[in-house]
């Protein structure tokens, strides 16, 4: 039992806790196609986009169209000046690559796309440090993940359990573009916990059978199931499948039993699941 749950943990079959997800997998549809919310504020030195037969704008006025895009998105300034300042060369890159797909693209991105690729790219380069980070940036992370979860429920409970499960969502785009306060404070979590694991560089064991145990008894007591209990665990898809009110309450309830675990087996499970996030 304890080693497949490690197991699931290892296969994403509890990616609700893990770095940034809602953003992981807004980026991840962004980039099967083209973002289908409204387009950037215009500015009149830089076109969006080439027309056929024009010629297509240089490098730096793109670069300077996304900032003016990212300027008047004050709720996503922040992270970004978060990003510039703790990693600047990852900043840089991202704004570069942005700079080139909007001198190709038909159909300009959104802010909010600007935001998850970042985020993204920012896992896969250094999310694995985040496991080694101080406590309280750590659990920050899961904090917002659990205020996020909550805020979805309150509106679409399939996107809820579309976002606890990590499936990829554009309507969570939209939703993101309704909630950026609420969104970049996830994102700059992030950021803090892998900045903190690169200064602090806390090493930590793996979770234990005893972790998987306590976090079961915890789930039970809560009112839980077995049924929804296999699934936030085990990655068991239940048969027949709970209704999306129901898996959404339960995603709910297994954060709120996580962060009230005692400290060591918190960070733990939380280090874990952040590093193997950032290898997906």
């Amino acid at each position: 039992m304890y080693l497949e749950r490690l197991l699931a943990l290892i296969t994403a079959a509890v990616v609700a806790i893990c770095l940034g997800v809602g953003l992981i997998f807004m980026g991840l549809g962004a980039g099967k196609k083209a973002p289908e919310t409204a387009a950037l504020p215009a500015v009149p030195a830089a076109p969006v986009a080439p027309r056929a037969g024009s010629a297509a704008p240089d490098k730096p006025a793109a670069r300077a169209r996304i900032e003016a895009a990212i300027a008047a998105a004050p709720d996503y300034r922040r992270f970004f000046a978060r990003l510039r300042g703790a990693f600047p060369a990852d900043y840089e890159a991202a704004l570069d690559e942005f700079a080139d797909r909007l001198l190709v693209v038909k159909q300009e991105p959104t802010v909010d796309y600007y935001v998850s690729e970042a985020v993204r790219r920012l896992r896969q380069s250094r999310g694995a440090l985040a496991s080694k980070a101080a406590p309280e940036p750590l659990a920050r992370v899961f904090d917002m993940q659990l205020a996020v979860l909550r805020a979805v429920a309150s509106g679409d409970k399939k996107l809820c359990v579309a976002f606890l499960f990590g499936a990829s969502d554009m309507d969570f785009q939209r939703f993101a573009a309704g909630r950026r306060g609420l969104v970049a404070e996830m994102a700059v979590a992030g950021v803090d916990a892998i900045a903190s694991g690169q200064d602090k560089h806390v090493d930590r064991s793996p979770p234990s059978e005893a972790d998987f145990r306590a976090v079961e008894t915890a789930l039970a007591a809560k009112g839980l199931g077995k049924a929804e209990i296999d699934a936030l665990l085990d990655g068991k898809t239940p048969d027949p499948p709970l209704d999306d009110g129901k898996m959404c309450a339960a995603g709910q309830t297994y954060l709120e039993v996580l962060r009230a675990l005692p400290e060591p087996a918190r960070m733990r499970i939380y280090g874990l699941a952040v590093e193997l996030m950032s290898r997906t």
